[in-house]
């Protein structure tokens, strides 16, 4: 969708008059305050100057200031500092709120390679503000004179909700590929419509997100998927050719029924959201689980994260068959599930209460809900999941004359098995009783 621009470029103000008031933290005036009165011309850039004109307020850590200053006087400034990227001029100093906040020294692009850039500190804001990727990023507010510098007419294009390059679409997204992952995302999260110039651009650089570090891939997937509607991006990753050229285990996209269930997850969870799209691709026969464990280690995730997916994906999209009405396929069920970790079972109930509420005609709701409770009743009844849940243990039977071995575990087994069928036997007088008709090799006497 095109969108008149009705811009004038080396305006600081918005094209209909209006002065904008923006409240900038505290502790962020007073860093920039300290900055000015050794005579560095200081401003608040990014996230927090554009959510603020969104009407949508950042906390403190979207607050990052662009600075005259270099480095080493930021350094020498501030007794509390981090050397976050001293090379690309960046700074960590820590307000008074005890909350770090990035520094960067105004720059401009020398040479870029697709990710990583050489840069050299420039003299004016201006200059920093046109190396920037996206129009509603290129924005600086300065609070001590209330002034909005917006050279590249972020501010309309925030009102109109589209997404635009700063200058050459295809400059921008060559000079960084990971811009192109960065701006699906702001389209999406924000709801924006991506301008039809630097929608080119974006898909025409898709290839070169092949350059990026895993690591980085993931971080951004991991800030999509803690967005509220991580769907809308996810399409805009589908259409452009970006979900398959980082995550070709889903194939050629996802459905409507994965984006669905996405989106009813939890978005404090992301990596059960991970989970439900690579379910969803093992699926249609695109991804198995040898590479989906090949994925999360591409993707450089923890072991422990890596080993909480792989073992949710074993619970699939929806019950098997048989466990919602045969209380002994559900308790055989749940303790296969617990064998792979503490909430694997919690962790698949919340992916199939996802599922029937995106596609009921997969899943009824209702039918989920009903195995959940009588999950959480077996539960609360204490009936075991697991051998040692038992109310007798190996001991007990070795003190009985069993010899220790493999047939000590094959006896607790048929004991628990015993039990899943009536709970009421998971007593020590009756399971010995019980044991004791097993035959069990015993000890010479």
């Amino acid at each position: 969708m095109k969108v008149q621009r009705n811009r004038r470029r080396g305006r600081s103000e918005h094209a209909a008059g209006s002065k904008p008031q923006i409240q900038v933290p505290d502790p962020v005036r007073e860093l920039i305050r300290k900055l000015e009165d050794e005579g560095f011309e200081t401003w608040t850039v990014g996230g927090g100057v554009r959510d603020a004109l969104r009407g949508s307020p950042s906390d403190g850590r979207e607050w990052d200031l662009a600075t005259r200053a270099t480095p080493r006087q930021v350094r020498r400034l501030f007794k509390r500092t981090v050397p976050l990227g001293v090379e690309y001029g960046t700074v960590g100093v820590f307000g008074s709120d005890r909350r770090l906040y990035e520094v960067t020294t105004f720059r401009h692009d020398v040479v870029t390679y697709g990710r990583k850039a050489k840069v050299a500190f420039a003299d004016t804001l201006d200059e920093d503000l046109a190396r920037r990727d996206f129009t509603v990023n290129a924005m600086a507010w300065h609070p001590r004179h209330g002034e909005l510098r917006d050279l590249h007419g972020g501010r309309d294009d925030l009102d109109n909700r589209v997404l635009r390059a700063v200058g050459s679409p295809r400059e921008r997204f060559r000079e960084d590929y990971l811009r192109v992952l960065r701006g699906l995302r702001f389209a999406g999260a924000l709801d924006m419509t991506i301008d039809p110039a630097t929608w080119e651009g974006m898909v025409e650089a898709v290839p070169g997100l092949s350059v990026l570090s895993m690591e980085r891939v993931r971080e951004e997937l991991e800030k999509v998927l803690s967005g509220p509607h991580p769907s809308r991006a996810l399409e805009l990753y589908h259409r452009s050719g970006a979900l398959q050229q980082i995550l070709p285990e889903l194939g050629e996209g996802v459905s409507p029924e994965a984006m669905a269930t996405v989106d009813h997850l939890d978005q404090d969870d992301w990596l059960l959201r991970v989970t439900a799209l690579l379910l969803f691709g093992m699926r249609t026969g695109d991804a198995t689980p040898g590479r989906v464990a090949d994925l999360l280690s591409r993707l450089r995730f923890s072991n422990a994260d890596a080993e909480r997916i792989g073992a949710v994906v074993r619970g699939g999209l929806g019950p098997a068959e048989g466990i919602a009405d045969d209380p002994v396929a559900r308790r055989r069920w749940v303790a296969r599930m617990t064998r792979a970790g503490a909430c694997t079972v919690e962790d698949i109930l919340r992916i199939w209460e996802a599922v029937a509420q995106a596609a009921p005609t997969r899943t009824h709701p209702a039918a989920v809900a009903r195995l959940a409770a009588d999950i959480q009743r077996d539960h609360a009844a204490g009936i075991p999941a697991k051998v040692g849940d038992l109310a007798v243990a190996g001991r007990d039977l070795v003190a009985q004359g069993w010899l220790p071995g493999p047939g000590i575990g094959a006896a607790l087994r048929s004991l628990l098995e015993a039990v899943w069928e009536d709970p009421a036997l998971n007593n020590r007088a009756t399971l010995l009783e019980r044991v004791a008709a097993l035959k069990p090799a015993r000890l010479e006497e």
